[in-house]
């Protein structure tokens, strides 16, 4: 909402994303499981699936054998097609498992997504304003729905999944042992091939999954920032800067895409190489042990298919794998940004506020955004309740600083402010934002009607209050000129409106609000001089009786002010009424004079 007045240029991806540190796996696992605890019953129907869906796969190859030794070799004839019923009910099974497990798992998947993403946004509005000055919108964006997106496919085709194909793996390596010891330790010998082949995968692949979302949060900040300032872009002609820029971060994603691309080109295949290399095995081993009338052919093509259904799941499980290494990228980013606490918190024990009169005192107030480089130096002054305010002094002078730590945007490094006599800091933040109500120069208007940008969505604000507020102010005028009204849809940011209506609307919110102090941040600044004619008086009922503190520029506006402030780099250099600071012929007189150059002033 308000920054701390420089220019940081294109926002820069933060070193801090490259610290989030080396988090085991287990420890997120862990977390992440977390998000399925309100779905216990679910989980517990998904793994019923799949066990039956496991048994349903162990009963063909069984049953097999069965046929191959009882009934084919012998030459026995009855009996087969009993058996092939039997292996037509367990495909059908298998089927039916297959496709309530799919379905279940997704509609858990989507829940536990809801979930995140709630748990996110309303993370995301309990942080502070600096926190946001130093992470860009599209960094936070990546967060919320790419991140969380790249989980999806985590809880949807990789936690269950995985757990399915571990119990498969499971129940078929209890059937090879089962049929025959000898002949399954040595199928089994090729696993450690496997598990080595995943342990160096797994080093290299975290790494390029963390800088595929790094360099993706990188991107979607840059295309942010730049698509909301093309108007500026283009006007000065930087098209051409900006793509390189926009390449040089689009060419570092691809580099990390390939990166994975290749680890996993180089894992899939060795896995594929394994399983053709049991299957060998099995046939080398087991044909020997046929010929010494050790083990019979049922037995050796149920090895054979259990074989295949033994690297299958573990196939699956190698791509599994890549859907976990992503996943667990993104969660230590979600972590991260779940596990920022805000700074600005409401006190353990605040204190009750019914209504407040606007008593403002600063009392010995220092303020640095960043260490020690005070903006604000030993300020202090007072506003009586329904006083009028002006301060000003020149860009940087720390006027906007002063708004910002009476909003409690930031925390005051020493001193203290307090509001009626209690510290702003014993108060509720909703309590105290609630009494306080801005009207900036650059208006935010979101989406939805003209109406509800005038409430927003407060339901104490009835529709004759908002509509009563905006004929105050003069917009009902033209309000009425379009084409539905106070129904009119506003496009994103306002778009469609002008600077000057934009800012009327800004006004009826403040008159619908009713706040108990007014903060009017060169509120008139851009309107055009008939529209500033007409909305003067209106300004002038909005602040009787009500504290309003004026932040202008234009001296102009303030010259009826019970107060004006002085402003010189962050210290009060000057403080009195219109007339007694042009005696006083110091840094006012000077403003004044550079205003209005060629009148007579004093």
């Amino acid at each position: 909402m308000f920054g701390n007045g420089g220019g940081s240029g294109l926002h820069e991806y933060s070193p801090e994303e490259d610290d989030l540190g080396k988090v085991y796996d287990r420890v997120l696992m862990k977390r992440l499981l977390s998000y399925l605890k309100p779905y216990r019953l679910e989980v517990a129907f998904v793994a019923l699936l799949i066990m039956g869906n496991m048994v349903s796969k162990l009963v063909g190859p069984w049953l097999m054998k069965i046929a191959i030794d009882q009934h084919i070799e012998p030459g026995l004839m009855e009996g087969l097609g009993t058996i092939a019923f039997y292996m037509m009910i367990a495909l059908l099974a298998q089927f039916a498992f297959n496709y309530f497990e799919e379905y279940r798992m997704q509609m858990l998947g989507q829940n536990v997504m809801y979930d995140m993403r709630r748990e996110l946004f309303s993370h995301l509005q309990r942080l502070d304003v600096q926190f946001f000055d130093r992470n860009p919108v599209g960094r936070l964006m990546t967060r919320v729905m790419g991140d969380v997106q790249v989980l999806n496919e985590l809880f949807t085709d990789g936690v269950i999944t995985i757990f399915a194909n571990l119990l498969s793996v499971g129940g078929i390596m209890a059937m090879m042992l089962y049929l025959n010891w000898k002949l399954a330790l040595a199928t089994f010998t090729v696993l450690p091939i496997i598990f080595g082949a995943t342990m160096v995968y797994q080093v290299y692949s975290r790494r390029a999954f963390r800088d595929q979302r790094r360099h993706l949060a990188r991107i979607n900040a840059f295309l942010q920032e730049n698509i909301v300032g093309m108007t500026t872009m283009q006007l000065f002609t930087q098209e051409r800067r900006s793509f390189q820029k926009f390449n040089e971060r689009n060419q570092d994603y691809l580099r990390s895409n390939l990166r994975a691309v290749l680890y996993f080109s180089l894992f899939s295949p060795m896995i594929e190489v394994t399983g053709s290399l049991a299957t060998a095995m099995i046939i080398w081993y087991g044909g020997g042990q046929i010929l010494q009338n050790a083990l019979t052919f049922g037995v050796l093509y149920a090895f054979i298919e259990y074989g295949r259904q033994l690297f299958w799941p573990i196939r699956e499980l190698s791509e599994k794998y890549t859907i976990f290494q992503n996943a667990m990228a993104s969660s230590e980013r979600i972590f991260d940004l779940l596990d920022t606490e805000p700074t600005i918190v409401d006190p353990v024990q605040a204190k009750e506020i019914q209504a407040l009169r606007g008593e403002i005192e600063f009392r010995n107030v220092w303020f640095a955004y960043k260490d020690e480089d005070y903006v604000l130096r030993d300020v202090s002054f007072q506003v009586k309740p329904g006083e009028k305010v002006a301060i000003v002094g020149h860009t940087g002078a720390g006027k906007t600083s002063i708004i910002n730590l009476l909003c409690r945007f930031y925390e005051v490094n020493k001193g203290q402010i307090s509001i009626d006599g209690v510290d702003i800091r014993e108060m509720n933040l909703e309590d105290l934002r609630h009494s306080i109500n801005i009207v900036q120069q650059n208006i935010f208007m979101f989406s939805g009607t003209i109406e509800g940008n005038i409430d927003l969505g407060k339901s104490e604000i009835t529709s004759a209050q908002a509509i009563a507020a905006s004929k105050e102010v003069h917009l009902d005028k033209f309000v009425q000129k379009m084409p539905e009204g106070y129904a009119t849809e506003v496009k994103e940011d306002g778009s469609g409106l002008s600077v000057g209506q934009k800012q009327l609307v800004a006004f009826a919110r403040a008159l619908a609000s009713d706040p108990d102090i007014l903060i009017l941040d060169e509120a008139t600044s851009s309107v055009d001089t008939e529209t500033e004619l007409l909305i003067q008086d209106a300004l002038a009922r909005l602040m009787a009786n009500r504290t309003s503190i004026v932040i202008a520029h234009r001296l102009s506006t303030i010259q009826n002010a019970d107060k004006i402030i002085v402003m010189h780099r962050g210290q009060i250099r000057e403080m009195g009424s219109h007339n007694e600071l042009l005696q006083k012929r110091g840094i006012y007189y000077r403003l004044y004079q550079l205003q209005y150059k060629g009148q007579e002033v004093g």
